[in-house]
């Protein structure tokens, strides 16, 4: 008898499938989820409720898989509604006023112009929550929090807590196509999912294909033992916030144009449904495991949930009390598949 065949065979069937169970978990869940409300909620399978769905998914994928990449890497990020605040009000406020530097004139910029330093603006604010914890060295948790207010408060600021409306822009300067990426369309799918597509798809390739996303993992996973492996744990820390930063900064791009309209109070307790996304989709909170794909059913699964408790009518109430019991559960679960690993690997060893 092979040795490869011994610790099959003592290991039971049942727990075997018991593992398997757990790590599917989050599909498992999708799909009771979906069919609970396609038989509870009316209209839930109509062609524009989901539609709809799909762009309030794709609003919380984009924060949760940079909420992936920093609690992989052993961190948290406690500022990313924030940051989609304070970028949907600078894209409205360069849209209506541009740049006025002084001297009798102003600078005005284009849709294309308008994305970019907005992107760049979430990025500088990933960048200063990295400096704060990798060269202050001040804990995530309480750098993030930190940074939550600051950026909340510069919202507020921006226009005395006011709402920017009418972004429709001004074909003069070519800013009237900013509407186009919240509410445009291309082949039949929302311009927004599109874009979560492409970032996806970049996250999945450096998490799985490149030497960055090894030591995103090797950080999380063993701090001192990825440095003594000469990673640049700095400079991953660094990456991964940058990376969040950019992700609220493109959520802030897309509420702001659905709306066409920017408010500073837009993404109160997003970060709250991507760290339930990501770790419902299989991320460790203790960090160093993590995967982006179930990442993105986990957003399904909060966005199908939130969507099908508001057509049931349930309070906003019930709704924050469910979401933070699913996150629970999920860690708890999740804790739970890896004593059983750990326990089907003790067993497979004693078989050998």
């Amino acid at each position: 008898m092979s040795d490869a065949a011994t610790p099959a065979r003592t290991v039971p069937s049942s727990t075997q499938a018991l593992l398997v169970a757990l790590k599917a978990r989050t599909f498992i869940a999708l799909i009771l989820v979906f069919v609970f409300f396609a038989f509870a909620a009316p209209n839930f399978l109509s062609t524009a409720n989901l539609v709809i769905m799909s762009k309030h998914v794709a609003l919380n994928a984009f924060l949760a898989i940079g909420m992936t990449f920093v609690i992989i890497s052993g961190g948290i990020d406690l500022s990313v509604g924030s940051i989609v605040g304070l970028c949907g009000m600078v894209a409205g406020y360069l849209i209506l006023n541009g740049l006025n530097p002084g001297f009798g004139w102003s600078i005005q910029f284009n849709t294309v112009e308008i994305c970019l330093i907005v992107m760049v603006v979430g990025i500088a604010i990933g960048a200063v929550n990295g400096f704060l914890i990798t060269r202050l060295n001040v804990a995530p948790f309480i750098a993030t929090l930190g940074t939550l207010y600051v950026c909340r408060g510069a919202a507020m600021l921006f226009s005395d807590g006011r709402t920017f409306p009418n972004l429709s822009g001004n074909p003069d300067y070519g800013s009237d196509t900013f509407r186009l990426i919240g509410a445009g369309t291309w082949a039949g799918l929302p311009v927004s999912i599109w874009m979560l597509i492409a970032v996806a798809l970049i996250a999945a390739y450096i998490a799985a294909r490149t030497p960055l996303g090894r030591y995103i993992y090797a950080v999380g996973g063993n701090e001192r033992g990825a440095a003594l492996s000469g990673v640049k744990v700095n400079r991953i820390k660094l990456f991964v916030y940058m990376f969040s930063g950019l992700c609220a900064a493109l959520v802030g791009l897309i509420i702001s144009s659905q709306l066409v309209a920017a408010h500073p109070a837009t993404g109160q307790s997003f970060e709250l449904n991507a760290i339930a996304a990501a770790v419902l989709g299989g991320t460790s909170m203790s960090g160093g495991r993590g995967r982006i794909g179930g990442t993105i059913v986990g957003a399904f699964v909060i966005g199908v949930l939130s969507d099908g408790l508001v057509m049931m009518g349930v309070s906003s109430f019930w709704q924050t009390v469910i979401k933070g019991l699913v996150i629970i559960a999920a860690v708890v679960v999740d804790q739970a598949q890896q004593k059983l690993q750990a326990r089907v690997a003790l067993q497979a060893e004693a078989g050998a």
